[in-house]
């Protein structure tokens, strides 16, 4: 068995969703197991470059983790040739510049959603990528989730007949930051720092629906701001400028409806953060992370509206838990492991940066939708 080293940029280390996800459950969790099997008689062994822009807090994850190798130049770290891969999860408005020079220096390009603040520019770096020839992905995490993952199975199984329609529901209540500290960085909140949770979600949404249901052929939402007053990491009150809801219904190539609501002012009352109804002719099911519950016509009951009585019957109870029947690894490793094998075996792989400019894009014209009042038409794209 051969030992290769592979050194990769992890740009943006320092934020919840780059450290946690990414680099402890996902890069350090491939070592931890003793490296990625190419099945060829080579073994990827991840050596973390740590980049971003506070050095004391770099030092502080690498002794954590026993890392060797932080740097807050960039530059620097994309000259370097033993360096193979550039990862970002930095804030969104500072990812289409890196992104580019990552390019220029040849690096392969693995980066977090959206891959830039407006259509041009993400298609432009797909552009840019195809013409360097580099190898270049997209993280799209929720298609590696285990109810998804379920839900998929389900699809191509032919569960559901003729789908109809898809509802989805995702979201939680953000603290505003005063009385207690909020769950997400402030500027999420910042419309001039790239925030808001259209731009934050609707990516995410066009990759599920795209890949799952069909392509998204038109867009009518409502962006709004519940919160218009929070309080940043320093207890400082700010204005909100950017929207914190969003409520989006999608038309699908084949008929089917998709209506999705995502939100950080709302309190949960469902069984996870995020779950998928999806209705068709045959059957129906509720996807969330990680479970999926189905009920088929033939056990579908009759209920009959009556306001005068209470209700007779449990009707969760009345659905099936979908089995595992697989282990399910952490999705983001998951996508981490398909995108390495992509880079050093070839394998196929097709979440790049094209498919993070459809998601760029569906944001786009999600907020035009919510300015302009009207449902938009969602035109194909290609480079």
């Amino acid at each position: 068995m051969t030992r290769k080293t592979v050194r990769i940029a992890m740009n943006g280390v320092t934020g919840r969703m780059g450290y946690r996800q990414h680099l402890v459950r996902s890069i350090l969790a491939l070592r931890e197991q003793g490296g990625l099997d190419l099945g060829d008689g080579t073994v990827l062994w991840p050596e973390p470059v740590l980049v971003g822009r506070r050095e004391h807090a770099l030092r502080t994850l690498a002794e954590r983790h026993g890392l060797e190798h932080v740097s807050t130049d960039v530059d620097e770290v994309l000259a370097d040739p033993s360096v193979d891969i550039y990862f970002d999860a930095q804030v969104t408005s500072a990812r289409e510049e890196a992104i580019k020079k990552a390019i220029a220096a040849g690096k392969h390009v693995y980066t977090e959603k959206p891959t830039a603040t407006g259509l041009d520019g993400a298609l432009e770096l797909a552009r840019l990528a195809n013409a360097a020839g580099i190898k270049h992905g997209v993280v799209q995490d929720k298609l590696f989730l285990p109810g998804l993952l379920k839900l998929k199975r389900l699809i191509d199984g032919g569960f559901f007949g003729r789908i109809l329609s898809v509802r989805g529901e995702f979201g939680y209540w953000v603290f505003e930051g005063d009385w207690q500290d909020a769950q997400r960085p402030s500027w999420n909140y910042r419309a001039e720092d790239g925030g808001g949770i259209v731009v934050d979600m609707f990516p995410h949404w066009e990759y599920v629906l795209h890949e799952l249901f069909g392509r998204v052929k038109s867009v009518h939402a409502l962006a709004t701001t519940h919160i218009p007053q929070r309080w940043d990491e320093n207890g400082k009150p700010y204005d909100a400028t950017a929207d914190d809801a969003a409520y989006g219904v999608f038309e699908l190539d084949g008929g089917a409806i998709a209506q999705i609501n995502s939100s950080w002012a709302v309190r949960v009352n469902r069984d996870e953060l995020v779950e998928f109804q999806v209705d068709g002719t045959e059957g129906s099911a509720v996807a969330g992370l990680r479970n999926c519950r189905v009920q088929h016509r033939s056990a579908t009951p009759k209920p009959v509206w009556n306001p005068d009585i209470p209700a007779t019957e449990l009707f969760r109870d009345q659905w099936q838990e979908v089995p595992d029947n697989q282990d399910f690894d952490n999705g983001f490793k998951a996508q981490w492991e398909l995108f390495l094998k992509h880079v050093y075996a070839d394998a196929p792989y097709h979440w790049d940066l094209l498919a993070g400019a459809r998601g760029v894009q569906l944001a786009e014209l999600g907020l035009k939708s919510s300015a302009e009042g009207r449902r938009l038409d969602v035109p194909e794209i290609a480079l």
